[in-house]
């Protein structure tokens, strides 16, 4: 890694003076982000995805010192031990992380952090779901990889049902190491387009992933999710035309059938993806182009622009004002 970012990783901040001294938690969340929820009898923190505001990714280096409490996210977390030790409690099971391992959270995990000491440094990586384009997932689909099932719905195990995470154990001689450190050099060092890099980095991380840790024998991903696959694929190529009833007539299916399907295994509904698809391309080109707002609005499919502005707030929790 970059000496400079390495140096930066280790050094001591406020927060984790003041919990050397208290030897408790000290929150260094913003309240923004910060909400109340239940999950089983249990009140815990959530944090939410307004951390991310005009960022895609965000990444910090967990706090040392005093243990973290549990809680949740409406987002999906890695946590990356680029040194040292940590245990962590995710839904009641301990998992020992050491230097190398990658732990993948999935949205709504809840865990929680033992104490880390001097030496041990621990990389949080935040995402949301939109990071992770359709066209990546199709390709990790066609792999068999687990990972495919955990990024587009949940990762299912036989055993306990719904597995709320996937724990990447360390292995010498291969890449992922690399593209972690320069994902993490990247956000650091604050250098120009940084944030298109790390989403690219996090793109390549997610297939070496998948190169290094196959799927086991007897584990496929079943008809209805490779079609939802087949379905995202295409609204992420004809966003701007598609409808449910062509895809049903296609796949010789009932729209309601396939509209349930959709929103069974993706947990949104079709309509509410394709504005989601649509949003994300206008995104792009606000940012990357000089085009009207109403310009944009024609070509991604939207209309209403009343509709689109509610509909940018709410998916970015800004303006598109804020990311032109």
């Amino acid at each position: 890694m970059n000496p400079r970012a390495l140096h930066m990783l280790s050094q001591t901040n406020i927060v984790e003076e003041k919990q050397k001294i208290k030897r408790s938690f000290v929150e260094d969340m913003p309240s923004y982000v910060l909400q109340t929820g239940e999950l089983s009898d249990d009140k815990i923190q959530i944090l939410n995805n307004n951390l991310f505001k005009n960022r895609d990714v965000y990444i910090s280096r967990h706090n040392r010192y005093a243990p973290y409490p549990a809680h949740s996210h409406t987002f999906f977390e890695m946590n990356y031990m680029l040194q040292g030790h940590a245990t962590e409690i995710v839904n009641d099971q301990r998992i020992e992380l050491q230097t190398g391992d990658l732990l993948l959270l999935d949205i709504g995990a809840k865990h929680q952090i033992a104490v880390l000491g001097d030496h041990d440094i621990l990389v949080n990586i935040l995402f949301k779901r939109q990071v992770i384009s359709i066209n990546l997932l199709n390709d990790i689909r066609r792999s068999n990889s687990i990972l495919h099932e955990f990024l587009i719905d949940r990762a299912i195990d036989d055993a306990t049902g719904t597995k709320n995470f996937l724990l990447f154990k360390h292995k010498s001689g291969h890449e992922i190491p690399n593209v972690l450190d320069k994902i993490i050099e990247e956000y650091y060092l604050k250098r120009d387009f940084s944030n298109s890099i790390i989403k690219s980095y996090l793109q390549i991380l997610f297939v070496l992933l998948v190169r290094h840790y196959p799927l086991d024998i007897g584990q496929h991903p079943t008809k209805q999710q490779i079609l939802v696959t087949k379905i995202l694929k295409q609204i992420a190529e004809n966003y701007q035309t598609i409808r449910l009833d062509d895809l049903a007539r296609k796949y010789k299916y009932s729209k309601n059938y396939l509209g349930n399907l959709f929103k069974e295994v993706t947990g949104k509904t079709f309509t509410q993806a394709v504005t989601q698809q649509r949003l994300i391309q206008a995104r792009n080109l606000i940012s990357s182009t000089n085009l009207p707002i109403t310009e944009i609005m024609h070509q991604i499919g939207i209309t209403n622009k009343t509709f689109f502005y509610k509909k940018y707030e709410e998916f970015y929790h800004g303006k598109p004002g804020d990311d032109r």
